[in-house]
């Protein structure tokens, strides 16, 4: 049985090594925890979307028969990408970085020749479109694994691997930013080099990188007006100095109680809190199901977490242990983030609340992440199955 080196394609001996109880359990557990969230997902658009359908679409029920579909295409996507071969994403990683860098300047473009006016975030043509932020978050996660596997025997290394990666994340991350889209542009940033720690970049270079670029990202948060308002309204010490989105989310979630008021009762989606559907979805989760309800989605997202980590440690090499970080981190730290805001313990962004706030395409590229946790978790067995040995990337760990 062979053993595939993905930089020197060089055959080596080695025995069989077969999934742990640990494995088995975090893989099905996942897909459980993203099943259930999904489903909360589709309860909660319908419920604080209703109202807002109907005055923009004519129909109560718009939002969820949307949120319904994608969550169908998400769980397909889901079956389907797990049963690829997670090494795909090393073998395309390069194509798919080039083409992220390339929508990320097309859009920039288009903005700077009128044809987009606004934020340049989306891409696509009628009802077939997508954040690109989006595509290129995947993208970094995609490439650094394999770039930190590759680099892994001078990893720490400024010239040769530190550098090159400082250079490609500050790209992606400048052309996010320029959208403007400065919350995801930092999102991504710290994903980027959560996995150069992970991969055991020099600590020093990055703490030398942190200490240069918190001062650049202070003047560019402070540059736009609506974020000196944002940051002003998160400082505030009294209720006047709130935003307006602010108070009406603490007055849902107060509202909400232990209990909550019941299945679309919320009385703050319709006429008091705006994207009560999307950024403040959470609110109505609060506000509905209390407490109690709101804990629940807290504890979800927490095992979620957990179950990624555990993919991630017994991940059968290098390349399927970053990847399994950078996903479970992203979904996480975006989970995270939307319930911060929407408790007022963060300022005001833009920042969804994966599988749960309305949005077809953050939902399928969440459901590739997930799929790929769940390839990376059943690929042992997969392997041995086959009578073959899982194929490990150069630098893996023993």
């Amino acid at each position: 049985m062979l053993k595939r080196d993905f930089t020197t394609a060089s055959p080596v001996q080695a025995l069989p090594v077969p999934p742990s109880i640990g494995e088995v359990i975090a893989g099905k557990l996942l897909m459980l925890i993203v099943f259930l969230l999904m489903c909360i997902g589709i309860v909660i658009v319908y419920s604080s979307g209703a109202g807002w359908a109907v005055t923009k679409y004519s129909s109560s029920e718009y939002f969820l028969w949307r949120q319904l579909t994608f969550a169908v295409l998400g769980s397909l996507t889901v079956l389907l990408v797990a049963q690829l071969d997670y090494h795909l994403f090393w073998k395309t990683s390069k194509i798919i970085l080039f083409a992220s860098i390339v929508l990320l300047t097309l859009l920039l473009a288009m903005k700077l020749v009128g044809l987009i006016s606004g934020a340049a975030r989306w891409i696509g043509f009628g009802p077939i479109k997508f954040q690109v932020s989006d595509f290129a978050k995947y993208a970094i996660i995609f490439h650094f694994s394999r770039l930190i596997t590759e680099k892994q025997s001078y990893i720490k290394d400024l010239n040769n691997s530190y550098y090159p990666l400082l250079t490609l994340l500050m790209i992606v991350v400048a052309l996010v930013a320029l959208e403007p889209n400065f919350s995801t542009a930092s999102l991504i940033a710290l994903i980027g080099f959560m996995l150069m720690f992970i991969g055991g970049v020099n600590v020093r270079h990055l703490l030398t990188t942190f200490s240069l670029l918190i001062p650049v990202a202070g003047v560019f948060a402070v540059a736009a007006p609506y974020r000196v308002a944002r940051l002003l309204s998160f400082t505030s010490g009294n209720e006047k100095g709130l935003s307006y989105q602010v108070v009406q989310a603490l007055i849902g979630l107060g509202n909400g109680g232990l209990f909550g008021l019941g299945i679309g009762a919320s009385k703050q989606r319709d006429l008091y809190l705006p994207l009560s559907y999307n950024d403040f979805v959470f609110v109505v989760v609060g506000e509905e199901y209390g407490f109690i309800g709101a804990l629940a989605v807290i504890t979800l997202f927490a095992g979620f977490f957990v179950c990624g980590i555990i993919i991630a440690k017994h991940a059968p090499d290098n390349f399927g242990k970053y990847v399994a970080s950078g996903i479970t981190t992203a979904i996480s730290l975006f989970a995270f983030i939307n319930i911060a805001v929407a408790c007022h313990l963060l300022p005001t962004t833009g920042v969804a609340l994966p599988f749960i706030s309305y949005g077809g395409t953050a939902l399928l590229f969440n459901s590739l992440g997930v799929g790929i946790l769940m390839s990376i978790s059943r690929y042992k067995k997969r392997q041995l199955q086959k009578g073959q040995q899982p194929e490990a990337a150069e630098g893996r760990s023993a």
